[in-house]
């Protein structure tokens, strides 16, 4: 495929991740290499079975499945975890069984071999993380000539500009600081030696996704085509099962679109960021230079789109397919 993009697609299960392998899997200039799932905001048994489920209903489980042995520093909140669960039961996910291993591949290893083929073809993989980050850098704590096999990492995390979203409901308010966002925060380490090693990491932090809620109409245009198409339906059925939560944004989505639609979106704008390892702020990703001097590698934060209605129109767009 000379005209695709090779993408490796980090997952940690969410409703909004799963809709975004069924985008990847739309795109023409996507070409969907693997999938590694993240024991982060999910559970690991539940969240691989559904995201098999979910290949069987798109008829593409040729694309190699696995499950990272990565490990957090701060684990999600077992209320956040059990999205996967929910969405395994959705009606258009019904007539398959799970096919996974017991255990599943290992995602540290399908992830090592992707790249290795990207160096031996001379074609960089895209690497999307809408989780935390922990499985590319332990794969490259390990190898780091692989690094090489990297066009480049679009990552979903942080908070810049906006407060950050630990609850502190949901977590002890003796750590539970107002700057942290969860992808950051499952493991600031491994975002610090992220930040140190790339530079040019198309960074997508809760500054524009917090504008892409499920909003009524979107919902309601889901709920439209679903009478027609297959996706929407089980697009529709699966927000159906958080559009209730009035946090709940498309923070996957978003950051997703930007491979195949990047004309949706502002400019990025250039900063050195840095993140904070230890104490109340752990988690906190901000511009290094906003503080103190000192030099860090410049990255693409992209805080706003260009055409908002147009990503939702777009979305609804690659949903307008059906597997029957």
């Amino acid at each position: 495929m000379p005209d695709t993009t090779p993408v490796v697609l980090l997952h940690d299960a969410a409703v909004d991740e799963y809709i975004s392998t069924v985008l990847l899997t739309t795109m023409p200039n996507i070409d969907l290499r693997g999938i590694v799932i993240v024991n982060a905001d999910c559970i690991a048994e539940p969240a691989m079975e559904a995201a098999s489920k979910l290949q069987q209903f798109l008829g593409r489980e040729d694309i190699p499945l696995a499950l990272s042995r990565a490990r957090g520093w701060n684990a999600f909140p077992w209320p956040y975890r059990s999205d996967c669960v929910a969405f395994s039961q959705i009606p258009s996910l019904q007539p398959y069984k799970p096919k996974v291993a017991n255990p599943p591949p290992s995602g540290e290893v399908l992830l090592t071999q992707l790249l290795e083929q990207a160096i031996a073809a001379g074609k960089p993989l895209t690497v999307l993380v809408t989780s935390p980050i922990t499985p590319l850098t332990d794969v490259l704590k390990a190898d780091f000539k692989l690094i090489e096999g990297i066009a480049q990492v679009v990552w979903m995390g942080g908070a810049i500009n906006v407060p950050g979203n630990l609850d502190p409901d949901t977590v002890p308010p003796v750590i539970a600081n107002k700057h942290a966002e969860w992808n950051a925060f499952w493991d600031p380490y491994a975002v610090d030696f992220t930040l140190g090693c790339f530079q040019g990491i198309n960074i997508f932090p809760l500054d524009i996704t917090n504008s892409t809620p499920l909003s009524k109409e979107f919902m309601s245009a889901l709920q439209q085509q679903g009478r027609q198409y297959s996706y929407s339906q089980l697009a529709f059925e699966a927000y159906s099962l958080v559009v209730a939560e009035p946090f709940y944004d498309m923070w996957d989505v978003t950051t997703t679109c930007w491979l195949s639609k990047p004309g949706l979106y502002a400019p990025p704008t250039q900063m050195g960021l840095e993140i904070e390892t230890w104490g109340f702020e752990q988690g906190w990703i901000r511009n290094s230079l906003s503080h103190k001097p000192r030099l860090r590698n410049a990255q693409n934060v992209f805080l706003k789109f260009q055409d908002e209605p147009g990503f939702y129109s777009y979305v609804l767009s690659l949903l307008q397919r059906s597997n029957r």
